[in-house]
This record gives structure tokens, sequence and C-alpha cells, in this order.
């Protein structure tokens, strides 16, 4: 507030521009990317001269760990040359020895010239029990009495070569014996011992030749060296602290050590010790940190500047954008926004006008997706509350139905209320069909499913449509190739085509064209989201097209609701369109509807493929059985009216009947009856126990007990409806002959036999 109030005064005052404090804002927003960006480039380049300098030790480190092994080698290769020359004078000596038939003087010989040289400096003569008979050195004296005891040990472990060591004395020898005759144990007269010395010279020279220090060691004591006195005792003080000690320290300098066995087995052991130094690696490396160190500032300082740069570049344009922004949260989606060039920046202002278009289609959508919700809910709840109408409807129908058949059965044509009980029957029989209807609607109706195929029922169905479409229609079938299988009543599909037929007809008073056609269809992601509520898989697709006056938006939102109709009064129950939605929804599937004013309907109605193979059906009905024999039927009823009047049919038929309120009751009557009743006739949907649940509980105890259901309409229940599919069902309302057919065919086995076709026009 201090801040806004300064710049005010300070603006009033003419002392500031108005338009400084958004300078200083811009300047804010440019001081924090410029120094976010500085902090991620000076982030970035640190990490990367790290990862410089790590991959630069690594590899100094692997160099001079290289150069120690080649030193080892070096020093390996000088060996075995010294030793092949070793052995060729052993050769001679050993010779002349032979031929002098081992003679002291034989090594006074050859100590002098030609024999005499740099690489071989210690001659030696033995007898064959190994005592020393002449020895001569001419670069350090080695005494007798230990020269025998080298000797012995190197003859009774086999070896023609070893390394000698007394005190600071090193000697490299090679033994040769040589024998009277052939080469034989017996035959033996003596051994010469040929030998080179490892001085401090040497050790300096093979020091120069490998740039590495050079120790001689035997046992824990250091016998010739390439180092000071101070500095041996430097390292020897490491090293045996810790034996297996790779790095040492001369002095603040850091040195790599290597070691060579140089008699293995032997106790106390000898070998060489070779120290790298790691002092030209250490320049090296200060030398590439300093360069890294001098990159990095110059990264982070380029880095900045180019940041600022870009920083005050796009931030001018951002505030032009938030402006835009500001305007969409009001709700202003025309403020004008202007995108210059081709950069990430433009992009951004371009999306941003295009998200602003997508958020006004959004809306929109989103209107029309509540709509859409709004009009799910409603078919819902129309269809909730039609099932509950047709269930109650349908036991006032069962009972006005059949007594009114027990009266005519008493009336004869004379009878002056023959015609008045006649017209209640045929009155009960639309009544009963709009609950059909109803029941469709709210897919709560009893279905019988079958596998078919959707070509062969239309083909069937063909002719009977023919007869119900005008001669001015143009009628035609577009049957598709290998459409696969799908699983559904083939009547309540039929009544489906006989609906839709009959509709499209009367939208086309005047004639026009009307076409049937199917075809298999793999619906993918995009062609479900454009006709919801599809979903994608594989379907059989069934199309009926018209021509006709079409629909407008306001009547294809409620098409689907019973008894909605645009016809004329007395022209149409308003059930037609909501059977079809009934009955393809029950049967899995889904229906869209493109319609608009003048451009006719088309109806696109989609069931799932099923792999299983085509069923055979029947349409034949076993004649009615008149009278029934002694067989006893349990009937299972909550309305006492329908539970009685069912009674009385079946009495009249000739079996003997049993009654129960419920599930409980029945289980009660069975126990004390057991085997005693063939068949039970019981409701589907019951309180307490669900038909289908007792009769799977009767089965149980009695394997033999036959079941025949009566169901005015179906709860959505998946595991009784699996279980109706394949038993007998008597829909209510029922006449006395259908009940008493349905129960004689239950006794003869016929199993069940798909009821006759309805047709009702919507």
């Amino acid at each position: 507030m201090k801040l806004v109030s300064l710049w005010g005064i300070a603006a009033m005052g003419g002392l500031v521009s108005p338009s400084v404090p958004a300078s200083v804002a811009n300047l804010r927003l440019r001081t924090k990317l410029l120094l976010s960006f500085v902090l991620l480039s000076a982030g970035l380049t640190c990490a990367t001269l790290l990862v410089v300098r790590r991959s630069a030790q690594v590899q100094m480190q692997h160099q001079v760990e290289q150069e120690a092994r080649n030193a080892t080698l070096t020093f390996q290769v000088m060996e075995h040359q010294h030793q092949i020359a070793l052995s060729r004078k052993a050769d001679l000596l050993a010779s002349l020895a032979y031929m002098r038939n081992g003679d002291a003087t034989t090594i006074k010989d050859v100590s002098e010239d030609p024999w005499k040289s740099d690489d071989c400096n210690m001659f030696a003569l033995a007898d064959k029990k190994g005592k020393i008979i002449a020895l001569h050195s001419t670069a350090a004296v080695f005494p007798t009495a230990v020269t025998e005891e080298m000797l012995r040990r190197s003859l009774s472990q086999g070896n023609t070569s070893a390394w000698w060591i007394n005190n600071r004395i090193v000697y490299q020898v090679v033994l040769q014996r040589f024998y009277d005759g052939p080469p034989i144990k017996s035959n033996l007269q003596g051994v010469v011992v040929v030998g080179r010395s490892m001085d401090t010279r040497a050790a300096g020279e093979f020091s120069r030749i490998s740039s590495s220090q050079v120790i001689f060691r035997y046992g824990k004591g250091v016998v010739v060296s390439s180092l000071s006195a101070l500095q041996e005792q430097e390292v020897l003080g490491q090293i045996q602290e810790q034996p297996a000690q790779e790095q040492v320290y001369l002095g603040g300098e850091r040195f790599l050590t290597s070691s060579l066995d140089l008699t293995p087995g032997s106790d106390p052991a000898a070998n060489l010790i070779i120290l790298k130094s790691y002092r030209e690696a250490a320049a090296y490396l200060e030398r590439l940190n300093q360069l890294l160190l001098g990159l990095g500032l110059v990264a982070v300082l380029a880095g900045g500047t180019l940041v600022y740069l870009i920083s005050d570049t796009f931030t001018r344009p951002l505030a032009a954008l938030l402006e835009g922004v500001h305007a969409l949260e009001e709700g202003n989606f025309a403020y004008p926004i202007e995108a210059r060039g081709g950069d990430e920046l433009a992009q951004v202002t371009r999306a941003f006008d295009g998200m602003r278009g997508t958020l006004q289609r959004n809306e929109a959508e989103r209107e029309q997706l509540e709509g859409q919700l709004r009009q799910s809910q409603k078919m819902e709840a129309l269809g909730r509350l039609a099932g509950g109408v047709a269930h109650d409807f349908n036991n006032l129908l069962t009972v006005i139905k059949g007594h009114s058949e027990l009266l005519f059965d008493r009336m004869k044509p004379a009878d002056i209320f023959y015609g008045s009980t006649q017209q209640i029957m045929k009155t009960a029989d639309r009544a009963a069909s709009l609950t059909r209807q109803l029941l469709a609607f709210s897919r709560m109706q009893v279905l019988q499913p079958r596998i078919l195929d959707l070509n062969t029922l239309v083909a069937d169905m063909s002719k009977l449509l023919r007869r119900l479409v005008r001669e001015d229609i143009e009628f035609g079938f577009r049957l598709g190739d290998s459409l696969g299988r799908v699983k559904a009543d083939p009547g309540q599909i039929e009544q489906v085509l006989l609906n839709l037929t009959v509709n499209a007809s009367d939208a086309m008073p005047q004639g026009g064209k009307l076409t049937i056609e199917t075809k298999k269809l793999k619906v993918d992601a995009a062609y479900a989201h454009a006709r919801p509520p599809l979903r994608p898989g594989q379907y059989v697709q069934l199309v009926v097209t018209d021509t006709g006056h079409g629909m407008d938006a306001a009547t294809m939102s409620r098409i689907f609701e019973p008894f909605f109709t645009t016809k004329e009064s007395g022209k149409g129950t308003g059930l037609g369109l909501a059977t079809v939605y009934g009955v393809v929804r029950q049967s899995g599937g889904f229906i869209w509807v493109e319609s608009s004013l003048g451009n006719g309907a088309r109806f696109e109605i989609y069931l799932p493929r099923v792999s299983e193979k085509e069923e055979a059906i029947s349409y034949e009905r076993g004649s009615v059985r008149s009278k029934g024999g002694s067989e006893t039927v349990l009937v299972v009823e909550d309305e006492d009216e329908v539970r009685s009047l069912a009674s009385e049919f079946l009495r009249s038929a000739g079996y003997s009947v049993l009654t129960a309120k419920d599930g409980l009751e029945a289980l009660e009557i069975s126990e004390r009856l057991g085997d005693a009743i063939q068949l039970l006739l019981t409701d589907v949907v019951m309180p307490k126990m669900r038909g289908t649940e007792l009769a799977q509980e009767l089965k149980g105890r009695f394997p033999r007990l036959r079941v025949v259901y009566m169901s005015g309409y179906l709860e959505q229940d998946p595991c009784s409806g699996e279980i109706l599919e394949k038993a007998i069902v008597l829909q209510k309302p029922f006449s006395r002959d259908s009940l008493v057919r349905e129960i004689g065919d239950a006794f003869e086995d016929k199993g069940f036999t798909r009821p006759v076709l309805e047709k009702t026009r919507g």
C-alpha cells in the first residue's frame, strides 16, 4: 500500500509517468524469470562440469593404474630377457665344467673376459651334493654359506631360476646341472650358477625406464630401491600398517602401488613393489578444474544475458495475454488478442484463442449433455413408474379376465349379459396388450431370448410387413452378408420391426420410400462417442429409414416416452416407440435416431453379436389338455385374488391344488407332504422369497418336481433372468386355457414354446 501511494504521489507531482508501475511489475516478473533461468543454467552447468571432472578423474585413475600394470609387465619382460641371457651362459659354463671334470679353476677363468659383463656378474660351481666349490661375484659379495643355503633351497624346489637375497644384496640366478654322460641322477657331477645383481643403480635404471619408483622387499625389509632411506621407512610404515594398501604417500605426494611376487611359495617372500606417482594426473586435473571453472562462469554470464533479453521480449506480450485471461474470467469471449509471428508465445496466444472457442463449444455441449442426462433420468423414472403400474394392473386384469371367462363359460348366447361379458373379455385383452407394451418400455417384461440370425427373421417378416405398407410407399430390403448372430427374443424383435414399419408408414401420408437394412458393424470409440450411449464393440445393425415429414428436436426428445404421440386422437396409443426402446435396451442393445423436419427419419438399432450357434424356433402349440389326472399342484402367489383364481382354474381341469401365499409357507407345506407335490406353479416376484429361489430350493429337495412360473413383470435381477430363459413362464394376465395348457405341457415334458406374436400399432 505504501509503495502504491508513493507511486501515486509521484505521478501526481509529475515525477514519474503513470506507466511506471506497470514497468516495475514487468521488471519484477522479468527478474523472477531471469533468476530462475540463471539458477537453472548455473545448476545444469555445474552438474555438467562436475560430470566432466568426475569422468576425467576416473580416466586419469585408469591411466595411472594402466601405467603401473605396464611397469610391472616391463619388469617381467626384462626379467625374462635377463633369464634367457643367464641361461645361455649357464649352458656354456656347465659345458666347460663338464669338460674340466668340475675343476674349481673353471670359475676363475670364466670370471674374466669375454664372460665378464653387466648382465652376468656372479658365477658359482657346486658338487653334486650342493657344496660350493668355487664362487666369484664382481658386483656384491655373497657369502658362501648363504650361497649354499640358497642353492639347496632352489634344488629342493626343482627351480632352474631364482632370486637370491641376503641383506641388501639381490641376485637373479640361473641354475644348470651337468652330468657325466646322459642326464640321469646317478651321473650328476655338479651344478653351475650364473647370476646378475640387482643393485641401487639397476633399480634406478628401471625406475627411469618405467617412470616409477621401485622397491625390492624381502620379508618385511627393503633390500634395494630407487628411494632414499627416509622414503623407504615412510613407505614401509604405511604398507606394514595396511598390508593390502593400494596407495601410499611420500612427502605429501600420492602413489599407486603394484606388487609382484618374485619367489612364489617361499617364506620369507621376496617381492617387487612399483610406486606410480599421481603427480602428472593431479596437475592435469588442476588445469582442467581451472578451465571448467572459467567455462562455467562464462556459461552462466552468457546464459543470464540471453535469458534477460528473452524475458524482456516475452513479458510484454504476456501482459496482453493476461488481460485476455482476465476478460475470459469475466465471461468476455470476444476480447481482442493479437498473435504475431510463429514463436512459442504466439502459438500459446493462438492456443488460448482456440481454448476460448473450445470453452464456448464445451459450454454448449455441457448444456446438451445435461439435457441428455435429464432425458435419461426422466426415461428411467417413467420406466419404473410404468413397470410398477403394469405389475399391479396385470394382477387386476388377471382377476377380471379370469372371472369374466368363468362367467362366459356358464352363459348361453341367449343370455342378456352374454354380449356384455364378451365385451369385458375383449377389453381386458386390449388392456393386457397395453400393459405388455408398458413392460417392454420399462424393460421389465419376461423375455425368452434365443440365438438367431437377424436376416432370417427379417426375411420371414417381409411378407407380413409388405401387407401393412400402402401401395404408394416404395418398400425395400437390403440385407447384409455374414451378419453373425444375436441373442434376443424373436417375438419382441418382430414387434420392433412391426412398430417401426407402421410408424414409418404413418409418417408418409403422401407416399415415399421405406427401407429396412441389416449389416454387421465394428464400433470404435469415435463412432460410439458420436452416438451416446452406444459403446465400442461388435454389433449387428438394423436400420429403418423413411422419407416422411421428419421430426424437430423437441419431438425427438420425447418420442420414446410412453403415451407420447403426434398422431390424431384415437389413431395411436403412444406406446409403439416406447416398446421399441424397451425391447432394444432389455436385449442389451442400443438405439439411435436421426431426423429433421422434411427430411425423414432414420432409426438405427445395434444388437451385440454373439458366437453361439443359431437355435431352432418352434411356433407350434400343443393342444389344450382338457382334464388333468390325479397330479397335485402347489400354487404360490402373494395376491389372494390371483391365487384363488388360478386354483379354481386348475381344480376345474381336474388337478389337486394346494395354495401358499409366499415362499416360506410353500416350504412348510412341502415339508409336510414331501414328494406328493408333482408341480410348482409360482409367481416370480414375491415378498420374503422370490419364486426362482423357492423353485431352486424345492428342486434341490425333490429333483422330479416340475416348475411353471407366472409373472406380470420381471425386476432387474440377472440371476432370475438366466433361470427364466430356460423355464416355462406363464405371463399375466392369463386365461384358463393358457394356464391349463402350460401345466399340461409341463407334465408331458414338452418344455417351453414361444408365445403367439401379438402385433400392436404405436
